[in-house]
């Protein structure tokens, strides 16, 4: 098999898992504090890495194609099914809201001083240009990804070297107990990129790849967040803004926020590109809807919940999206996703390329993605 095969596997896991999330650690790590942060980003990080290759391994039980909830509906009950559509919704739209928000903020920030315009207009149209992207098809979707990761990282690298001689080391020795689940919901979305899965499976031709390809793209994530707190955080400190780039400009001067601005819009856009194209195949596959349907689904159903949300001038709206989608709709779907695995080891009707032995580890994922959905609905309801 030739390796771009396996580049663009790769690719296709760095480009959905590097997407808003990365904007929103630093916020939730000044808040927790460093050390604090960065022992969520390195627990959490192993624990999806896991949590994709039990997916994976599904995906290699399965001779069909399909997404998430394709899976629910061929290895659950009905109960299971509707519980894994609703999560895979609920972390899909939120994740395209929250792209769709902060790309427009972003393209604004970058763009009106010269053409004018506002972030709402700057949201439709990178929503337009993506559902072209999507609609195109996964060659272009491969492509783009591809080329868009060397981008990130690229940028991310030149951005901490310009970076380092402006760091408060006082920023960087925090750490508190009772401050050790705020990062949770944000960290878990920033990782979780489970619909990449199938999508790899579908790109590699040789299947015996797909478990290299899923371990170095879960792992260069979670250096590059670490990478990328430690920047930004040792920065701004307490100061962190909720999308981190922009409130570095008065450090670091306007080119660097221009270089951080367009690495957000690179972040975002590989992300919305992959979960656009993930919902245009449950769409297709799983729904049976055909034609230009399932991508202006997509795109633009997200689209009008986000314009929604702007309109509303709720306070810290990004990150409040990202915080719940990925306490309540990433656990979910996590916990979802073992169930799935342990019915496929029984009734999968392929030989798989490799298997997980271990039920203990899938019960102890189960049970913190649990606690996560327990202390969110009791901060929102409760507290």
């Amino acid at each position: 098999m030739p390796e771009k095969h396996v580049f663009s596997a790769i690719s296709t896991l760095i480009g959905l898992t590097i997407g808003a999330g990365i904007l929103g650690i630093p916020f939730v790590i000044a808040r927790a504090g460093f050390i604090t942060g960065i022992v969520n980003i390195v627990v959490l990080g192993i624990m999806i890495l896991i949590l994709n290759l039990y997916l994976g391994e599904v995906s290699l039980r399965t001779k069909e194609i399909h997404q998430l909830t394709g899976y629910a509906r061929l290895y659950l009950n009905n109960i299971g099914n509707m519980l894994m559509t609703a999560s895979f919704i609920i972390f899909t739209h939120g994740a395209m809201i929250a792209y769709i928000m902060k790309t427009g903020e972003f393209l604004d920030a970058l763009l009106s001083p010269s053409l004018g315009g506002t972030p709402i207009i700057y949201s439709i149209l990178f929503t337009t240009l993506s559902f072209v992207i999507v609609f195109e098809g996964i060659k272009i979707v491969e492509r783009s990804e591809f080329y868009m990761v060397l981008a990130i990282i690229s940028i991310i690298t030149l951005l901490a070297i310009f970076a380092i001689p402006h760091i408060d080391p006082a920023n960087l020795t925090s750490f508190s107990y009772k401050n050790l689940f705020i990062p949770y919901g944000v960290v878990f979305f920033a990782f979780l990129a489970t619909p990449a899965i199938p999508e790899m499976n579908e790109e590699l031709k040789n299947k015996k790849h797909l478990k290299k390809a899923i371990i170095i793209g879960s792992v260069i994530p979670m250096i590059v967040y670490i990478l990328f707190a430690l920047v930004v955080v040792g920065i701004s400190g307490a100061n962190t803004t909720d999308g981190a780039i922009l409130g570095l400009a008065s450090i670091l001067g306007a080119k660097i926020m221009v270089m951080g601005t367009i690495l957000g819009i690179l972040t975002m856009t590989t992300s919305f590109i992959a979960i656009a194209f993930a919902l245009t195949e449950m769409y297709r596959f799983d729904y049976k809807l055909m034609d230009i349907t399932p991508p202006m689904f997509s795109c633009f159903i997200p689209l009008a919940a986000a314009l929604m949300i702007m309109n509303s001038n709720m306070k810290n709206a990004f990150f409040q999206v990202l915080d719940i989608t990925g306490s309540i709709g990433g656990s979910l779907t996590g916990i979802l996703i073992l169930c799935i695995w342990w019915k496929a080891r029984k009734t999968g009707k392929r030989k798989p390329e490799y298997a997980i032995p271990n039920n203990i580890l899938g019960l102890i994922l189960i049970v913190m993605m649990i606690l996560g959905i327990v202390l969110k609905l009791y901060e929102i309801f409760l507290v």
